[in-house]
């Protein structure tokens, strides 16, 4: 097997989710919903721990934040090719010759780990370049992570591989059915942090066969990954004022795969703050594209009547409002926020606030979404919360949106006009694929949570003004 294909496949080993719900024990007392909550409005400030930006980027690509995956002599014979293209700068030993999204560590049985760390979501090409902290667009979680777990058991080899392969295994089968999307380019990882909670004591953080407590649904409302150089300016990390006080401490839970101590928390806790550092610091990509400076200029003048009140403004006086505005009023998809915020997750934000990697108010989720800032918008389609819109041109003109749609990826082409990957619209959804590979390909509007009604406030702008828009936010 070549790695791509292989590295697809552990893509959805890196975010996986639970099996089964089956108390232990009784069920603890259902918490109090009104500590879990925060009202729409302004989003406040929370002091951040100061790091080390450059001692960040070492750590995010070299470090075992994400210590438990496939011993290496089995990765090896799975995958014995590296694409050139899949390397990047500034990793050290193993790493240099692994794929960026992967990185290799020693375990305390003298056994080399290959695992997926945060790239696996947090980069992507757009034409030759990879872009550190662009989500990734075309992300596979439609498929059962068990089946390369399985195929990678057939390699291992001798008692310490075995038991570093089980303990990898053992979380991947428990967590499987939970991360499953409907199509490619849907992020579970919501769902997967909940469904991890579930195996999860929050005190001891030892590992439970049997879930705990309730998992989450087995089904996974969609997640377009959101950039990372908008964390400067963001109070709050995630859609629903989710991932505020301690961003680095918050940022911890892409540990848990793997984890069984606070101990090991702790030990990631202490370049934590350095990686938010880097993760700050991060600048969006520049527009490579031709660009208008007059029709711009106009477009500037169309952003500030009708967008920055609520994304912010740029240039001398760059600000941003962290304002979270109800769903009924944006009138996006609503599930996703309603399923934050109708106590259906409460057990979760009670198990966050027992456990080392938050308290009560860091997961108090508001009962809408964030308006995030613009930096590099260009760059981070699709749009919405839940990657509905595939385009910038669609989401400024709601009439033009595709129903169903799918990336065109044979080759995958920016198209630097609608801002956004080439797509092909189509007259069906879902249901009328039968092959699985097919089906998944398939933006489908009329699926719970993937809607992409809403955010219709550039529809008033008359053809002229939409274009200089356009213009204007491809500078930023």
């Amino acid at each position: 097997m070549t790695r791509r294909p292989l590295l697809a496949a552990l893509g959805l080993l890196g975010i996986a989710a639970i099996a089964g719900a089956v108390w232990l024990s009784q069920p603890p007392a259902p918490p109090d919903p009104a500590q879990f909550r925060s009202p729409a409005g302004p989003v406040p400030a929370s002091a951040q721990r100061p790091g080390d930006p450059e001692a960040g980027r070492r750590a995010l690509l070299n470090a075992p934040y994400v210590s438990c995956g496939i011993p290496y002599g089995a990765y090896s014979r799975l995958s014995p090719e590296t694409d050139p293209d899949m390397l990047i700068a500034g990793r050290e030993g193993r790493n240099a010759e692994l794929p960026y999204m992967l990185t290799s560590h020693v375990n305390a049985d003298g056994v080399e780990i290959v695992a997926n760390n945060c790239l696996t979501c947090h980069a992507e090409r757009i034409g030759g370049e990879l872009i550190v902290g662009l989500g990734s667009a075309f992300g596979d979680f439609t498929s059962d992570p068990n089946r390369l777990a399985l195929q990678a058991g057939t390699y291992v080899r001798g008692a310490a591989e075995t038991r570093a392969w089980q303990h990898w295994a053992e979380r991947i089968a428990g967590i499987a059915p939970y991360t499953q999307t409907k199509t490619v380019g849907a992020n579970p990882a919501p769902n997967l942090t909940w469904a991890l909670m579930s195996h999860l004591d929050p005190e001891t953080l030892e590992w439970s066969e049997t879930p705990l407590i309730d998992p989450p649904p087995e089904d996974p409302l969609p997640i377009s990954v959101p950039p990372w150089w908008g964390m400067r300016k963001k109070n709050a990390m995630f859609y629903t004022t989710i991932g505020r006080g301690d961003h680095a401490r918050f940022m911890l839970l892409a540990s848990m795969l793997c984890v069984g101590s606070p101990g090991e928390v702790a030990e990631i806790d202490a370049y934590a703050p350095d990686i938010r550092a880097y993760i700050a610091a991060l600048e969006p990509p520049e527009y490579p594209y031709p660009i208008d400076p007059e029709l711009a200029a106009r477009g500037e003048a169309v952003y500030r009547d009708a967008c920055a009140a609520c994304h912010g403004s740029h240039g001398a006086n760059v600000s941003f409002p962290n304002l979270t505005f109800a769903a009924d009023r944006i009138g996006t998809d609503p599930a996703y926020a309603n399923a934050a915020t109708d106590g259906s997750r409460d057990r979760f934000y009670d198990w966050l606030a027992r456990s080392p990697y938050g308290d009560a108010r860091s997961a108090a989720p508001a009962p809408g979404y964030i308006a995030p800032p613009l930096d590099g918008v260009w760059a981070t389609a699709p749009y919405l919360h839940n990657g509905s819109v595939p385009s910038l041109a669609a989401l400024l003109q709601s009439e033009i949106r595709p129903k169903y749609w799918r990336f065109r990826t044979d080759p995958r082409r920016y198209d630097p006009e609608a801002m956004g990957w080439d797509y092909d619209t189509l007259d069906h959804g879902q249901d009328a694929e039968t092959a699985p590979e097919a089906r998944h390909r398939i933006y489908d509007t009329t699926l719970p949570g993937y809607g992409n009604a809403g955010h219709t406030y550039s529809d008033r702008l008359d053809d002229a003004a939409r274009a200089a828009l356009l213009e204007y936010l491809k500078t930023l």
